[in-house]
């Protein structure tokens, strides 16, 4: 395993460690607004929500590597306590491209990338309006954490309101498939947040589970089960009781393997685990285990 001793390591090298390893990633399209009413739009993927009671939100805007420089995001809020935060989905995640170049100061990338400012409610700074959910900010504190390049200034802002597309709302909330996000990785890497990327864990955290070591030995060291395999048997809530292990008997899948394997323990078990593995896969975690169990039968 490479280890890597952020003092000794350039910053450059660190920074694409870093970004590769902290990833996906949500962007801040953050929208500000100069002294002289001037706009400016720019991406940030160092970004997440903190808080819901109060709403808040925070970005980093970094001092740049190459010459520690800070963007002009930076500078306007540090002027105007204002910022709009607009998330990035995947139909304009190529503009946004364009907005994060480093044209001059006072040079609108609302023109150059060709996307639309609207009028906020509370605050200075524009909207973007292709954006499926636009949060108007008022900036709360900027923590800076040093002066050379590479280090980042936590901009930390209270979310005044919040617009959000009707398109990507179903039943009250969020449709992941529709809002289509984008998240940034390492490098020019980025990921789409929808269709057969995203996936549900459902785990009920008021409810104590059995855990890992309440499991069978023979389930710890499974070579056929995986870590999220177990990891799904170590979230139900109890295990099955004797009398359902035993009626294991008369599953017929279970029969007909004994049947096929009577001559050799170690198929059989190998072939439980993966008939096992199988209901996992069908989310029938109940029969999973109690199949696991009845393995123990079988030395």
């Amino acid at each position: 395993m490479l280890t890597i001793d952020p003092k000794t390591i350039p910053t450059r090298d660190l920074h694409q460690y870093l970004l590769g390893a902290v990833a996906p990633r949500p962007i801040a399209f953050a929208s500000t607004i100069d002294e002289n009413g001037n706009p400016n739009i720019a991406p940030y993927s160092f970004f997440n929500a903190f808080s819901s009671n109060p709403p808040t939100l925070v970005f980093s805007a970094n001092r740049r590597v190459v010459d520690n420089t800070t963007k002009d995001t930076l500078h306007n809020i540090e002027t105007t306590k204002e910022v709009v935060i607009n998330v990035v989905s995947h139909s304009i995640v190529r503009q946004m491209a364009v907005a994060s170049i480093q044209f001059d100061t006072g040079v609108s990338e609302f023109e150059k990338s060709g996307l639309t400012p609207i009028v906020s409610d509370l605050v200075k700074p524009f909207r973007i309006k292709e954006s499926p959910v636009q949060m108007e900010c008022r900036v709360r504190e900027i923590i800076t954490l040093g002066d050379k390049g590479g280090a980042g200034h936590l901009i930390i802002c209270d979310v005044l309101r919040m617009h959000i597309s009707e398109n990507v709302i179903d039943n009250g909330r969020i449709n992941p498939h529709k809002i289509d996000l984008v998240g940034r990785m390492g490098r020019a890497y980025y990921t789409r947040a929808s269709g057969d990327a995203i996936f549900t864990v459902v785990q009920e955290v008021m409810k104590v589970s059995v855990g890992y070591d309440a499991l069978p030995e023979s389930v710890r060291n499974s070579h056929v089960l995986s870590g999220n395999d177990i990891g799904m048997l170590a979230g139900l809530h109890a295990l099955p009781s004797p009398e359902e292990v035993a009626d294991m008997k008369n599953n017929e899948t279970v029969k007909r393997l004994i049947q096929e394997c009577s001559d050799d323990t170690k198929a059989l078990r190998t072939r439980l685990h993966h008939y096992a593995k199988t209901e996992i896969g069908k989310g029938n975690k109940g029969l999973a285990i109690r199949v696991l169990t009845f393995i123990d039968e079988f030395k």
